[in-house]
């Protein structure tokens, strides 16, 4: 088996979207960072929602069992996460580890010559419905946000964070009604409270109150409508809200995201593959909701390298229904040699070429990333 020769830290800064947040983003701050690992003339692209400096401090505590080392991703993210348990153990060397499976993974398939789907058990499906995620917005922009995501081809929409949730419940609800009205009927609907703000300040009162207009406008699901650490609260509203509630994207390595399975504390598990420990851990997440009785769909606030690794997840899994497209975004649609793109039927064909099977265009990347860091034998 070929080895691990190189493996550098990449950047992406100058188009970064807005996450919702108070404060803000920046196009040049770096919120998103590629792994590209190389052996034997080829090499694999892996994606991480975290910045480049805590990828690189990660992947610098690592590499002793990095470089040299196989390229067996299951074997080898695990090796990583087992070594570091009083450095890590979550946060910001689960989320590099999760950018080193994704790329280990591509290049493992393209080193196997089959498309990483084929390598985790077999294809379920070829396409698969995206919803293109964007946040909220004053009724008038809104509007126009939406008509530019119909254009682009998508038939279901995820919208969220400010100002939904930050002003008064007629406000929501006018959000809502804009957005119904604006879509048509045919056309899907989910709402992210973005209960992973900083000092989130509803709680299960507000999120059933907020759940049941929700059900007026026939929204597909609710998603973070309390803080994230609040397993009682979610479980509670689970059971009582007319809307399925989501949640779960802040969660990092499979053992986190157990009690939410065992309370049933969530209707839909959404692990971030570039957050949670990568594909090998998504899709031990996503049997163990298939074993619950729980619906499972990527969460990708992402870059096309994470949305590749999404497509291949959920390829290999029966239970998956949706993958998340954050739009408009450079990072997502101005990377690759050919562009994911949804078809006529609002549907994105899953690659089926050797690994994630998409190629990042060395041009493109040039013009969205920063300086890597590269760590070699």
């Amino acid at each position: 088996m070929p080895v691990i020769e190189k493996l550098s830290v990449i950047p992406l800064v100058g188009a970064t979207v807005d996450g919702g947040w108070p404060e803000g983003h920046e196009p040049q701050e770096n919120l998103h960072t590629l792994i590209r690992i190389e052996s034997e003339g080829r090499w694999g692209w892996g994606s991480c929602f975290t910045s480049a400096a805590l990828v690189s401090g990660a992947v610098e505590l690592m590499w002793p069992w990095i470089g040299g080392q196989e390229v067996e991703p299951e074997r080898r993210s695990e090796i990583l996460r087992q070594s570091t348990f009083w450095q890590g153990r979550g946060g910001a060397v689960e989320h590099a580890i999760s950018g080193i499976d994704i790329a280990l993974w591509d290049l493992y398939g393209k080193l196997a010559g089959q498309p990483v789907s084929r390598l985790m058990g077999g294809v379920y499906r070829d396409r698969i419905k995206p919803y293109g995620s964007m946040l909220f917005d004053e009724p008038e922009p809104l509007k126009r946000s939406l008509e530019g995501a119909l254009a682009r081809g998508f038939r279901a929409i995820k919208l969220g964070w400010r100002p939904f949730g930050r002003e008064s419940h007629a406000k929501d609800e006018l959000l809502v009604r804009t957005a119904r009205s604006t879509v048509g009927d045919q056309v899907e609907l989910m709402v992210d409270a973005g209960g992973s703000e900083d000092f989130w300040p509803h709680g299960r009162a507000w999120a059933r109150r907020t759940a049941d207009m929700l059900a007026n406008y026939d929204v597909r699901w609710f998603e973070e409508p309390l803080a994230p650490d609040d397993l009682e609260g979610h479980a509670e509203l689970t059971r009582t809200s007319p809307v399925p509630i989501a949640g779960g994207e802040v969660l990092t390595r499979r053992q986190s995201f157990l009690p939410w399975v065992e309370r049933r504390a969530l209707d839909i598990l959404q692990p971030d593959a570039t957050k949670c420990g990568g594909i090998t851990e998504a899709r031990r997440i996503a049997w163990m909701a298939a074993d619950h009785h729980l619906q499972f769909v990527s969460h990708g606030w992402n870059t096309a390298v994470g949305l590749a690794a999404d497509l291949q997840l959920a390829a290999a899994l029966p239970v998956a229904h949706y993958v998340e497209y954050l739009t408009p975004c450079l990072y997502l649609e101005n990377l690759l040699v050919e562009t994911l793109r949804p078809d006529e039927h609002g549907l994105l064909p899953i690659p089926a070429t050797p690994g994630l099977g998409v190629d990042v265009d060395p041009d493109k990347l040039r013009s969205l990333s920063g300086e890597p860091v590269t760590f070699a034998c």
